[in-house]
């Protein structure tokens, strides 16, 4: 009796951790949405770009060489390699290893999934930036090349996107709570310093890099809902097939 009541409440708090879980994705989905189109009204007001310039001015302290970010010169190394993490080649090469990995695991529909998200994002950043078409800062700010438009970032967003959805893949591999916080916690780091090397680097105002926040954070948390939701399903009808055959 004992044992059956145990089993009752462990499934009780695995359901509800589950409903909570599915719940601050929701939440975290529709806010991401919401800041960007808040974001989207500032950025083009007069306090938006006040704000954009007065952050690039902050790293640009030197009147005489605007292209020399603030920092010594290892920082200024740092962040080149480090903004490389959000460029679509270094992503795409490791959504390849991932993928292969998911696979080899059994896991498909992750493999799928994030396969998806990755190429969601891109569509989803440059169509952003086709529509709102905002130029980067000058030129003479710039430290690394660019090629499109600066809103929203689209190393921000793919990189939110991409780090973000495997930090949440990789804490259902893991049983224990430390490992599942490491692994979602370096997820949002990753893009986190990669958006900040953006606007470092000169190759986007603060709220661009903001904007691809909220979007790829948005975007992956509907990702992770939908994963939620066939596994949902798969499961209930794992379970009426089961009552079927015990009929």
């Amino acid at each position: 009796m004992i044992a059956e009541l145990r089993s009752h409440l462990w499934r009780a708090c695995r359901l509800a951790r589950a409903e909570i879980a599915a719940l601050t994705a929701l939440l975290v989905l529709t806010g991401g949405v919401l800041a960007f189109v808040e974001l989207a009204d500032v950025m083009a007001e007069e306090d938006g770009r006040r704000f954009d310039r007065a952050i690039l001015d902050l790293l640009r302290p030197f009147t005489e060489d605007p292209g020399r970010p603030w920092g010594p010169w290892w920082l200024h190394e740092a962040a080149a390699d480090i903004t490389s993490l959000g460029g679509i080649a270094v992503l795409g090469l490791f959504a390849l290893i991932a993928v292969g990995f998911l696979v080899m695991m059994g896991k498909r529909l992750s493999a799928v999934l994030l396969v998806a998200g990755l190429a969601g994002g891109v569509v989803l950043s440059e169509g952003l930036k086709a529509v709102f078409e905002r130029e980067r800062p000058p030129a003479p700010f710039q430290v690394v090349e660019t090629l499109n438009a600066s809103f929203p970032s689209g190393h921000a967003l793919l990189a939110t996107v991409f780090y973000l959805t495997l930090g949440v893949m990789l804490t259902q591999a893991f049983p224990r709570r430390r490992f599942k916080a490491y692994a979602l916690g370096v997820g949002v780091i990753l893009a986190l310093m990669v958006g900040v090397t953006r606007v470092y680097l000169g190759a986007h105002w603060a709220t661009d890099v903001i904007a691809g926040w909220c979007v790829g954070a948005a975007w992956a948390m509907a990702l992770w809902l939908t994963a939620y939701a066939v596994q949902r399903l798969a499961a209930r009808r794992l379970a009426k097939g089961s009552n079927l055959r015990d009929d």
